[in-house]
């Protein structure tokens, strides 16, 4: 069931877009608030108290969408989902790297619209309770953080040390888009792009051990060229 209490801000110029964005969330039982450009956007996210989500298009009048997503992360962990045209790896990077959740590239489908929208509602529940919670689960994965262990299927999982971080990163990051300057920094403590391989290989070998077909991956999704993602898998 879909919660209409959530309001979200769709903060997007082009007025073609912006209205059908509106209409779908009327529809899908959501609240919204419009705005066409980063100051109307900031004065309503600073003024507001019941914003949850912000639809964000990069390409504003009067600011990139990148420096609103670092102001709005100065003082708020609420999900940004960046809905924009700009489809270089770069781009994707540098907001993701900036603090959005999640990128969608114009034109897009209004079904992975609602889908992408979904996935960033659950982690805004999930995401102050799991992170002060001791057990994490997710479908036959278990990770216990205070005995730094991890099962699946109810067996245990052996981890290397550098396997159990990268999984406990994910796992309290559920449905957002980590890029591979964002895990080094976190895991490696740099971020160099020398060390791309190795993160590469280190999520390989993890996934053989929490994937039921490695090639077909249903916790750990890559987003080639950008990151990766852990996935919610439902019961």
């Amino acid at each position: 069931m879909i919660d209409s209490a959530r309001t979200i801000l769709v903060v997007e110029d082009d007025a073609a877009i912006r209205n059908l964005v509106a209409t779908t969330l009327q529809v899908h039982g959501y609240r919204h608030r419009e705005a066409s450009t980063g100051n109307s956007a900031l004065l309503e996210l600073t003024s507001a108290t019941d914003i949850d989500l912000v639809i964000l298009d990069l390409g504003l009048p009067d600011a990139d969408g990148v420096d609103i997503i670092r102001s709005v992360r100065g003082w708020s962990r609420m999900p940004i989902i960046v809905l924009s045209a700009r489809i270089e790896d770069a781009d994707k990077v540098e907001a993701l790297d900036a603090g959005a959740d999640d990128y969608l590239v114009k034109p897009f489908s209004v079904e992975e619209l609602l889908a992408r929208l979904r996935v960033a509602l659950r982690r805004l529940d999930a995401g102050i309770a799991a992170e002060e919670e001791a057990v994490y689960e997710n479908g036959d994965l278990r990770i216990d953080y205070r005995a730094a262990s991890a099962t699946c299927h109810g067996e245990d999982i052996h981890l290397t040390p550098i396997e159990y971080k990268l999984l406990c990163l994910l796992a309290r990051n559920t449905g957002k888009v980590l890029t591979h300057t964002y895990i080094l920094k976190e895991v490696w403590g740099t971020a160099l792009s020398s060390d791309i391989p190795s993160l590469r290989v280190f999520m390989a070998t993890l996934r053989k051990k929490i994937e039921p077909d490695p090639a077909h991956p249903v916790y750990i999704q890559t987003h080639v060229g950008i990151g990766y993602r852990m996935m919610r898998v439902e019961d």
